[in-house]
C-alpha cells in the first residue's frame, strides 16, 4: 500500500506541508517495502486554478491509496475521493512523524475538505 504525504523536502525528516494541492511535492511511501520516491508538485504551486484537482490527479498516478496532509480543499477532496483515495489530515511536524501516527492508527479519515477552495 502507498500513502502520498505533502511536503516540502525530500526526506522522511522533511517537515509535512500543509497545504494538499499547493504542497511543492509529495513523499510517497510504500508501506510493503519500507521505501519511498519523490514526486514533484511544483507546476501545481503557483497555479492559478485547478492545483487541487491537477494535484489530486497526480497522486492517484502514482498508486497511492491513501493521502496525509495539513489541510485540504473541496475539489481535491472531490477528486480524490471520486478515486477512492482516503484522506488524513494532520497536523504532525514531520513526515516521519505523521507516517508513525498513521501506522499507530491515531489519524482520522477526512469527512469532507477542511478548507476553503483556492486556499494558500
Amino acid at each position: 500500500m502507498k500513502i502520498a504525504f505533502t511536503v516540502s523536502g525530500d526526506t522522511l525528516e522533511a517537515p509535512l506541508d500543509s497545504r494538499f494541492g499547493r504542497a511543492p511535492k509529495f513523499l510517497v511511501y510504500d508501506l510493503d517495502n519500507a521505501s519511498f520516491e519523490i514526486v514533484d508538485n511544483e507546476q501545481n504551486l503557483n497555479a492559478a486554478q485547478g492545483a487541487g484537482i491537477q494535484s489530486a490527479q497526480k497522486v492517484v498516478e502514482t498508486g497511492s491509496t491513501a493521502v496525509v496532509t495539513g489541510h485540504c480543499g473541496p475539489n481535491a477532496f472531490r477528486a480524490l475521493n471520486a478515486a477512492s483515495v482516503k484522506i488524513y489530515t494532520s497536523e504532525a511536524s514531520t513526515v516521519a512523524e505523521a507516517l508513525a501516527l498513521y501506522r499507530d492508527g491515531k489519524l482520522s479519515e477526512a469527512g469532507g475538505s477542511d478548507v476553503e477552495g483556492h486556499w494558500v
